[in-house]
């Protein structure tokens, strides 16, 4: 109802159409009762002309009522979707990452597009027209007792077994139906992941047990599917078998009657018509009801997400115009689960201008404190300070827009070379965009493309090589004049030829900014003011690329080990 209030206007005309539909849709009979009782028995031509005049015009009205209803409520509907669905995706925007850690992309992908538009069919088909078959069984009813109460309650005695089928029908269904959107998740889900993970899918020859995987998930759909069509197919002749009972013992009755003199053919006539129109409301009422069910389940999914408090909190409101770039961590505690800490009282700071390298194995913690940084995820215990204000007193927005993020895996999305590292800013020129590719040293590579910066980037970037794709990245990183650099193994994914092209770019990037660097690579930190060995979420020691290696200690291993052979030059 919240998202009905802005168009409340429409939605009262709705009631009102949807109230006069079913009055305009249950008049016909009885006027033909009175035609055929009042007119025809009693010979009045004019009478009968009249009527007939009459019906035509409720019949125009009738139409012109009907397609206002259903126009309004599907217009309704698609207004009231679309903006479930931009709060939906504003919502998932705002969610901080450790929620899609594990909540994988193709269920968010049915929650936005799937489910949605099934409240859509809600809105249009399942609510409003439910409401508008329940009125017209009042009218019915109604009209039938004003014209004959015996035959009414003749016509009602199949009604008690129709209502318990249609009770099973519906438990039935919706439990069919929350199996087949749970289905249409992991089918979503499988598909989404594999089509992204194709080249690792081929390079295995794994393409025939993922396809014997994606058979079975979608078997299950199947299954689902074919569980509900089978109730349809079981409900519908029942429900046709009762009324056609209930117009035979109707026709019985009133014959009798008839007969005797005490009901009359106009009766009879409109109450066979009644009799139908009562039933197709009632079946559309359980066909509708599982439109309702299966929103419903839908409903719940997205109340879900909206209702999800994983949140990024952003309560600051400190926004400078500049910001120097002096970074400190105070005994910062983190943990992706809250209970396995992946840093541990983890401290040290950074000046404006200077750059700082981390060095460890997989999983020492060295990603974890950029995301820190950038207010990914929000650490445990501890304090992370810029110029001196805790991170939390930062606009978020405005933190991040000083911090430039280059990152191993590079995304680029389905579009041009401008968009990408634009991201669709209109704020930036395309004079900028130019002179900062030229001062990263991408200039070249892409004035070779067809269209330059025009030149369409596939999915991911897959027409690129890596190394143009992280020289894009870098332009991205530079056009934004950020006050932070982090680089995240920029170049552990190149050839050396192209290394010594993104070094360049790195030291230019890099030049008067506060830069933190993860790197395998000797050649990306040997230059960094202070490099920070760290070893399962502490800090083991701190120096630089020369004090580290006279220490001996754990640098100097990984030096032996990692670098050495890589450079062809003996140890100091």
């Amino acid at each position: 109802m919240n998202y009905v209030r802005p168009y409340r206007k429409v939605f009262y005309s709705l009631i009102f159409l949807t109230i006069a539909t079913a009055a305009l849709g249950t008049l016909r009979p009885f006027l033909i009762q009175k035609m055929v009782d009042v007119s025809i028995e009693q010979g009045d031509v004019q009478g009968v002309n009249k009527m007939f005049g009459l019906l035509v015009v409720l019949l125009i009205a009738h139409t012109i009522v009907s397609y206002l209803q259903t126009y309004y409520g599907g217009w309704l509907g698609q207004y009231i979707v679309r903006d479930i669905r931009v709060d939906l995706y504003r919502h998932i925007l705002d969610l901080r990452l450790k929620f899609f850690d594990r909540t994988p992309i193709g269920v968010l992908v049915t929650r936005n597009i799937s489910d949605v538009e099934t409240l859509s069919d809600v809105f249009s088909e399942g609510l409003a027209a439910m409401v508008g078959d329940i009125l017209q069984l009042v009218f019915i009813v109604g009209f039938m007792f004003w014209i004959d109460w015996r035959l009414t309650l003749v016509s009602l005695a199949v009604v008690p077994p129709l209502l318990i089928s249609t009770y099973v029908f519906k438990e039935k269904v919706k439990k069919s139906f929350q199996e087949v959107r749970t289905a249409v998740a992991s089918l979503n889900s499988f598909v989404q992941e594999h089509l992204t993970g194709m080249n690792v899918v081929q390079i295995f020859n794994n393409e025939e047990r993922e396809f014997k995987k994606f058979r079975a998930i979608n078997q299950e759909h199947t299954r689902a599917n074919i569980r509900s069509v089978l109730y349809y197919s079981i409900y519908f002749p029942v429900a046709e078998v009762l009324a056609a009972m209930g117009v035979g013992l109707l026709v019985w009755y009133a014959a009798q009657g008839q007969i005797e003199g005490t009901i009359s053919k106009g009766a009879l006539i409109a109450f066979i018509m009644y009799n139908g129109l009562f039933f197709r409301p009632i079946r559309q009422i359980a066909d509708r009801f599982n439109t309702l069910q299966l929103g419903l389940v839908s409903t719940e999914r997205l109340l879900k997400l909206l209702d999800s408090k994983e949140l990024i909190a952003d309560n600051g409101t400190y926004a400078p115009d500049h910001l120097r770039g002096d970074v400190q961590f105070e005994h910062v505690w983190f943990a992706y689960n809250d209970e396995e800490y992946v840093l541990k009282d983890i401290s040290f700071e950074v000046q404006a201008g200077q750059t700082v390298a981390f060095v460890g194995a997989t999983g020492a913690g060295k990603t974890s404190i950029i995301n820190l940084l950038s207010r990914f995820y929000e650490i445990n215990k501890g304090t992370i300070r810029v110029d001196g204000h805790d991170l939390r007193e930062f606009d978020l927005k405005h933190l991040r827009r000083h911090i430039g993020v280059v990152l191993q895996d590079v995304f680029l999305f389905a579009g041009t070379i401008a968009d990408n590292i634009t991201l669709g800013n209109k704020d930036i020129t395309e004079a900028q965009i130019w002179e900062a590719a030229e001062l990263v040293g991408a200039r070249r590579f892409i004035e070779r493309l067809p269209n330059g910066l025009n030149y369409k980037v596939m999915e991911r970037g897959a027409t690129l090589s890596v190394g143009q794709r992280q020289l894009i990245s870098f332009v991205r990183a530079m056009v934004y004049q950020p006050r932070i650099i982090i680089l995240d193994e920029a170049t552990s994914s190149v050839d050396s030829e192209t290394e010594e092209l993104i070094q360049e770019a790195i030291e230019k990037l890099m030049q008067g900014r506060t830069s933190l660097v993860i790197a395998h690579r000797l050649s990306t930190i040997q230059k960094a003011d202070r490099i920070i060995v760290l070893d399962r979420g502490e800090i083991k020691e701190s120096g630089n690329h020369e004090e580290l290696l006279r220490h001996g200690g754990f640098y100097a291993q990984l030096y032996q080990m990692q670098y050495k052979d890589a450079l062809n030059t003996p140890a100091e």
